[in-house]
């Protein structure tokens, strides 16, 4: 008997599927479907050759996230378009034939293998293909089907009361999924980010670590918050206890906040940055070794190191000697007797002070940035000159230039026979009155 049934039903499917077949909406939408899809890949193919991200990889996918994800994301063209315009069919189904559903299968099947492909081929993780293969995909199929509803309804009514707290075997599950979700996309920005970050060569070194560290943190308290809305926790009374916590840190934490604030002032308007050499108000100097969120570190010459909290290069006026620009001019000073000829000695200093390797020099530099030897002043014991010089770097520390060149002035002027003053002193010893009254009455012969 139960056999005669199995095959009455089986009998039946047939003929029922015999009649959609025979009907001319059935074709007509199959008709409808594959000029859907001709046109997805005629408008997918024009992209992709118009976007050469689209077409062609990247030659390095780590060097270039961005242009990998878009290489990638080219292959998924012709079936996002397909199921857009399979979504706007639907749509005017109504008009076009009674019965859409050969559309609707068709749209179902449609968002099933992008899916699938979307997994294939943008996650290169095995566990997180195989995690979004396994979950999503069933998610997927049970919504496409309408049957998720019903499923979540059946899920939240599997529950357990905790005093004030409500557990729910839907609300555990969502907090799961799409927490592990959340955790994937998270992990996956943050390096995508830095790494951008990182390629920025109009950035040094040091800002570029500090901008990538800020964007982690960033992006650490937005999914934090994300997490905490998923999990159903009211950020409301989150959000004024995080208030009453501020004001609190506020009056304790100030000094900190300032510096805090002002490191991020001095990153992006790039008033300071590894490397240069800063002059203090107090007279301090120092080379820009490490650029953090509270302090900045100037290293001296004689190996010291000053911390100097990030608020001073804000409130305080200082000296950047290499921000823009690392060539710097120096002057040294030197004197000569008063019977020298000046001119012929300025032509040697200027010839003797060019061949340091260190001083720039030449015909080709402009002539304000060549070697320059004038008259300061006349002084007591001889004529003051100085020498003008222009450097790449600072004269100090391994740069010493000006103790180098003063030997160079001082061999010169000796080669040529140049007298170096030194303080003289002429002394006359005027007779007393007391001497010369004995000397006028003193007996003549």
């Amino acid at each position: 008997m139960n056999n005669n049934n199995y095959l009455a039903d089986i009998d039946i499917a047939l003929q029922q599927t015999l009649s959609v077949l025979a009907q001319t909406t059935t074709y007509s939408q199959l008709g409808i479907i594959l000029v859907i899809y001709f046109c997805a890949y005629m408008i997918a193919t024009r992209m992709r050759k118009r976007v050469p991200a689209l077409n062609t990889p990247p030659a390095s996918e780590t060097n270039a996230p961005l242009k990998a994800l878009m290489f990638r994301l080219g292959k998924l063209l012709f079936p996002i378009f397909a199921i857009m315009l399979l979504r706007i069919t639907l749509e005017f189904s109504d008009l076009i034939v009674e019965e859409g559903w050969v559309i609707e299968t068709a749209f179902a099947v449609a968002l099933l293998l992008l899916f699938n492909s979307f997994i294939n081929v943008v996650i290169k993780s095995r566990l997180a293909a195989s995690a979004f293969r396994w979950v999503g995909m069933p998610i997927l199929f049970f919504h496409l089907i309408g049957v998720l509803d019903d499923i979540v309804v059946v899920l939240e009514s599997m529950s357990l009361e905790l005093g004030n707290i409500k557990l729910s075997a839907y609300g555990l599950l969502r907090t799961l999924i799409f927490g592990s979700l959340l955790f994937w996309l998270g992990r996956i920005s943050n390096t995508t980010g830095k790494t951008i970050i990182r390629k920025q060569e109009s950035l040094d070194f040091r800002t570029r670590e500090i901008v990538a560290k800020l964007f982690e943190i960033g992006l650490f308290f937005i999914f934090i918050l994300l997490l905490l809305q998923l999990m159903g926790i009211n950020l409301t009374a989150l959000a004024v206890f995080g208030g009453a916590l501020g004001v609190g840190l506020g009056f304790g934490l100030q000094a900190i906040a300032s510096n805090f604030i002002s490191g991020v002032i001095i990153i992006f308007d790039k008033s300071l940055s590894v490397g240069d050499f800063i002059e203090l108000e107090d007279g301090r100097t120092g080379t820009v070794t490490e650029l953090n969120m509270r302090s900045t570190t100037l290293e001296t010459f004689d190996g010291k190191d000053i911390v100097v909290p990030n608020e001073k290069f804000i409130t305080s006026s200082f000296t950047n000697w290499t921000h823009k620009n690392d060539k710097q001019r120096y002057r040294v000073d030197f004197s000569v007797a008063y019977k020298t000829n000046v001119r012929e000695l300025v032509e040697l200093i200027k010839e003797a002070v060019a061949t340091h390797p260190q001083v720039l020099s030449g015909p080709e530099l402009p002539f304000e940035e060549r070697p320059d030897c004038e008259i300061d002043s006349f002084g007591d014991n001889g004529i003051n000159m100085f020498v003008e010089f222009w450097m790449t770097g600072i004269d100090d520390g391994k740069n010493r230039v000006g103790g180098d060149l003063l030997l160079i002035i001082l061999e010169t002027l000796q080669q040529n026979g140049i007298e170096i003053p030194f303080p003289q002193r002429d002394v006359r010893i005027y007779p007393s009155d007391a001497a010369e009254r004995q000397a006028g009455e003193s007996p003549t012969e």
